[in-house]
């Protein structure tokens, strides 16, 4: 993780042009830039630098960015920026499942990508002061000083905009979100632009992690048609189902 004021950005791009040139305009907003050319020494930079943020091509030598996904997840919540020639909207949602936090569709625009990462970093919640620094429910505990998650005393690694869903959906249990409130959440103030399903994918994503059956929601109700809310009681289900 970088020190001070100054954020580090790992550029997983095998095109050297590419990767130059995004180097260069994220040098000129203040970031210090890595570059790897290959999804394995991306692992390796990754584990090693331990970036603010990651901006990930899919189609790597080597170890491809889908893979290169998968075990970033699996051990990180290092916020991830997907680039691909591919604009499918079911690439994207794949993209979103595996746990990246945005997606670019190639060509692009280097400053509305160092626009993305500006956003992509801005997500991380701040506690505000006087608020407590934990929500729990049952044993879910979420602890937003250190925005860590535990889950019957086991810590799970969420995204930025996991964490972001989960904080909001645990400060008011009982209360129905919507998934345009929901999606405010993790892209603020219209940020990115959003692709339809997107909520439901990371709640999707957070059953996994935080349900006892992620097939039979008892913490995370969906309301149809309407969005989502936090049980405020374990096993509460009234006028919800899963």
């Amino acid at each position: 993780m970088s020190q001070g004021t100054e954020k580090t950005v790992l550029v997983i791009e095998d095109d050297r042009n590419t990767a130059n040139l995004i180097a260069l305009y994220l040098k000129r907003d203040g970031f210090q830039a890595l570059l790897a050319a290959d999804g394995e020494s991306g692992l390796a930079m990754a584990e090693r630098h331990r970036p603010d943020l990651i901006i990930l091509d899919l189609m790597l030598p080597k170890v491809d960015g889908w893979e290169v996904c998968r075990r970033l997840r699996r051990r990180s919540e290092i916020p991830v920026i997907m680039l691909t020639a591919r604009g499918e909207e079911v690439d994207r949602v794949a993209g979103l499942t595996l746990g990246a936090d945005d997606y670019m569709v190639k060509p692009f625009s280097p400053r509305e990508l160092v626009a993305r990462v500006k956003a992509v970093l801005r997500r991380a919640p701040r506690p505000e002061p006087g608020r407590s620094s934990q929500l729990s429910h049952a044993d879910v505990v979420l602890d937003l000083d250190k925005r860590r998650l535990n889950v019957s005393g086991r810590s799970v690694a969420l995204t930025p905009h996991e964490f972001a869903l989960l904080e909001a959906l645990m400060s008011a249990p009982g209360r129905i979100f919507t998934r345009d409130e929901l999606l405010g959440r993790i892209y603020p103030k219209g940020e990115a632009v959003v692709i339809d399903r997107v909520v439901d994918v990371h709640i999707g994503k957070l059953r996994q992690k935080i349900e006892p059956d992620p097939s039979a929601p008892a913490r995370i109700l969906t309301v149809r048609g309407v969005g989502y809310r936090f049980a405020d009681r374990e096993g509460s289900e009234e006028g919800s189902s899963p």
